[in-house]
């Protein structure tokens, strides 16, 4: 039987392996964006890609407490200058600076974790649930397949 309490550090140990496998996303494009507000748990799913050579990456967020996307109207496809994910722990503990004016913070107020997206379009969310998660490209599946 396991305990189904988690151990004090869980949540930020995932948002540290989470900034990891982001950290190399340097130079990926954002091929997707793809927000549910009406959902029981807002989420937000970011889709990027460098092509079929290296395998996509998924963000996906929920619980929401914050989010904003920039977008110059005349791009179309937005490449990655800067890509961050912080873990922003409960109170006494504190926050960078540039998180505090995001979300109001509060006794009671859960672990969260703020998601960066800095280039030609940016994002910037704050949520109490992440899962990063890399896939083969659709590109790079196609060409692996072979021809009876």
């Amino acid at each position: 039987m396991t305990d189904t309490a988690e151990a004090p550090d869980a949540f930020k140990n995932r948002c540290t392996d989470a900034a990891r496998t982001l950290a190399p996303c340097v130079g990926y494009f954002i091929s997707r964006i793809s927000f549910d507000a009406f959902a029981e748990e807002d989420s937000l799913e970011i889709t990027l890609r460098e092509g079929p050579w290296k395998p996509d990456v998924v963000i996906a967020l929920s619980n929401l407490r914050y989010i904003s996307v920039d977008k110059p109207p005349e791009l179309v496809g937005s490449f990655i200058d800067e890509i961050s994910l912080i873990h922003l722990p409960k109170l006494p503990y504190s926050w960078p600076a540039d998180a505090a004016g995001r979300v109001r913070r509060f006794d009671g107020l859960c672990e969260l974790v703020w998601l960066r997206i800095v280039g030609p379009a940016e994002v910037d969310a704050v949520a109490s649930t992440v899962t990063v998660y890399t896939a083969m490209s659709d590109d790079r599946a196609s060409a692996l397949l072979v021809d009876p």
